[in-house]
């Protein structure tokens, strides 16, 4: 199974093309790993089932949020383009945390859906090295290598209309369509989201090449239309015009988000919304067994957050639009798998949506997805050479998480093919790199959501400085231009000199200073005091000192804002660096995949079966797998240490 020689043996297959990479799927994942694959010089092919729904947002029309938004950052620092469409697509943005620390502050944008889907599709029709196709594909094909069945390397790809077409390598980026069903009380749909059609015999293709696949379930609330809705009794959720757009080229060229926003609102479910799913739970799919696939832990339907959180008595639900184009409000936080007629009860049970008219019933759908655990940090799986994975197949879930799998898939499979090492990014050097070592290294038996407090670093990975930690990886990689970067070492350059300017300025006490400290509630100082000093108090911001700072240069905010922020959290960021070093000294002890862990003396039982399955390609990496205990570690850096003053004898004995 799985021979190229099937293309000719069969009379309506036939060869079609020739490609250096097979995009599958045009979701956010896949958009992403098909321009970092034209743009590092690789003829791509993306495959989409359907031309007109690129980029589609299915699920909730908005772009970033609480962890979300510093992936967005992160893929734009590297060289994405999720960041970009964003900002030309954005129709309301705010930033999410702002009563935290930096360290969370976390950009959302509620997006035009219809503008964002068309965005992607034109900028993918004019890249020269993208041909884009609307067609299924069912079917991998590999071949053995040096001979062996146990070693398999893909070749190519057929659709479901017989056209096969050669390739080196391949991203696989379905998302939730692979044999999908969606799910209404006891009406279940073989189909993709939004009744669209699914993809049929990709999953079984996969699972002849030896890959273990798993069952994931997720779900879309209710659309109602606005005409219908009376948003005079609900909290009004403004947008804040004064955010910075998601990418950094934007940034830097002063582009501000539109000052006329579209609102959101914000409503609470009532002791009938409750009363009403309480009384249909036996005709929830969620409860009867119906459903198979397992569901989102942090993003669970409504009926569930009342069966699972049975102490609060309501739940909050957000009305958000759809686009500018179009009536369709989405309700947030209100996804459910009940049947049509309760969710009708359901809505009018809301403040504001007594009257609101059903557009789009809300739906839990199933899809295949694999375990991540059999694909290693590049991405690419380890049971089938040339064969990348990103997105919702690999357990994620989330249109962020999705572009940045998609990116780094795309990446390597480039990389590899032009002979190149992959690039990997560690848990210290971004959220990419703590997202795809959870998946990777933990696995995931239920859809996996990025969270800040899945970062050990937060404070270092914030959603600021991006650009700082990435753009030059970008650079290195070959998808950030000369123009950008001489614009990024320009803003590098700016930040440390108004630093060393801010440390070297000291003010003597003065009536107008006095007066400044006492308006923000600060100490009145004595003696003289550095402009850096004063704000590293919590209460003082560089704005404040604009008065007594008379020889204050004009900067762009994400120059001041940056200035600030590492000069008020020197000390935090100090002892994270310190913490970011230790971390570093375990990861850049490599491991190699011939390591003997089952004759290691020491290694526990469960330890030796893991790391032989797992093949870690650090100790970090290793450290993080379930069932390594740090004595085990212990065991393997004695083994190591011994390894290299053997090979170190032998040399000196050579």
């Amino acid at each position: 199974m799985g021979s190229w020689a099937k293309c000719n043996e069969n009379p309506t297959w036939y060869e079609a093309g020739t490609y250096d990479v097979a995009v599958i799927g045009a979701g956010h994942a896949g958009c992403e790993a098909a321009f970092a694959c034209a743009h590092l010089g690789l003829t791509t092919v993306l495959f989409t089932l359907h031309l007109d729904q690129l980029a589609n947002l299915p699920c909730n029309p908005s772009i970033g949020g609480t962890a979300k938004g510093q992936l967005v950052r992160e893929i734009d620092a590297l060289g994405g383009v999720m960041g970009e469409m964003a900002d030309l697509s954005a129709i309301q943005t705010r930033m999410l945390n702002r009563s935290k620390g930096p360290a969370v502050f976390s950009p959302r944008a509620q997006i035009d859906r219809a503008s964002y889907s068309r965005r992607m599709k034109e900028r993918i029709e004019k890249e020269e090295n993208i041909s884009l196709i609307q067609g299924e594909i069912v079917e991998l094909f590999w071949e053995e290598q040096d001979g062996e069945a146990q070693k398999l390397r893909i070749t190519g790809v057929r659709t479901r209309s017989g056209a096969c077409y050669h390739v080196r390598a391949a991203v696989i980026c379905s998302g939730t369509y692979m044999e999908s069903r969606t799910i209404r009380g006891e009406v279940i749909v073989e189909s993709g989201p939004d009744g669209l059609s699914r993809s049929v015999g990709l999953s079984q293709s996969m699972r002849e090449a030896g890959i273990p696949m798993q069952r994931f379930k997720t779900g879309t609330p209710v659309r109602v239309n606005a005409r219908t809705v009376d948003t005079s009794v609900m909290e009004i959720q403004p947008g804040e015009p004064d955010m910075p757009p998601f990418s950094y080229a934007n940034e830097m060229k002063g582009v501000v988000p539109k000052q006329e926003q579209i609102p959101c609102y914000a409503v609470w479910t009532t002791p009938l919304t409750k009363q009403v799913i309480s009384d249909n739970m036996d005709r929830s799919p969620l409860y009867s067994g119906v459903i198979e696939g397992t569901g989102p832990r942090y993003c669970p339907s409504i009926e569930d957050k009342f069966m699972r959180f049975k102490e609060k008595s309501r739940h909050q639900i957000f009305v958000e639009p759809m686009g500018e184009g179009t009536q369709e409000l989405y309700l947030q936080g209100f996804s459910t798998s009940l049947p049509e007629e309760i969710q009708v009860q359901m809505v009018h049970s809301l403040p504001g949506l007594e009257h609101a008219h059903i557009q789009r019933a809300a739906y839990a759908i199933e899809y295949d997805c694999i375990d991540p655990q059999s694909m290693d940090l590049s991405m690419e799986s380890t049971k089938l050479e040339g064969l990348f994975t990103a997105g919702q197949i690999n357990g994620s879930s989330g249109y962020e998480e999705a572009a940045a799998q998609g990116l780094m898939a795309g990446i390597n499979a480039a990389r590899k093919l032009r002979g190149e090492p992959p690039v990997i990014l560690d848990r210290s050097q971004a959220y990419i790199g703590v997202l795809i070592d959870d998946l990777v290294t933990k696995g995931t038996r239920e859809p996996y959501r990025m969270m800040t407090s899945r970062a050990e670093y937060r404070i270092f990975l914030r959603q600021d400085n991006a650009d700082m930690r990435l753009t030059k990886i970008g650079k290195e990689i070959g998808l950030i231009s000369d123009e950008r970067y001489s614009a990024f070492e320009a803003k590098m350059n700016a930040i440390e000199e108004e630093k060393e300017r801010l440390r070297s300025t000291h003010l003597p006490p003065s009536p107008k200073l006095h007066e400044i400290l006492e308006r923000c509630g600060s100490t009145v100082n004595k003696s003289g005091i550095s402009l850096a000093e004063l704000i590293k108090r919590p209460e003082i911001h560089y704005s404040d000192l604009a008065e007594v700072d008379e020889k204050r240069p004009e900067l762009s905010q994400d120059v001041i804002f940056a200035v600030e922020v590492d000069i008020k959290y020197e000390g935090y960021l100090a002892l994270e660096e310190e913490r970011i070093k230790k971390f570093a000294r375990l990861e850049k002890k490599k491991l190699s995949k011939d390591i003997p862990y089952d004759q290691i003396s020491g290694l526990r039982l469960e330890a030796r079966s893991k790391l032989m399955e797992r093949k870690p390609m650090s100790l970090g990496q290793a450290s993080r797998i379930s069932g390594v205990s740090p004595a085990d570690i212990a065991v393997l850096l004695v083994y190591l240490e011994s390894k290299g003053k053997e090979d170190n004898g032998a040399r000196d004995d050579g």
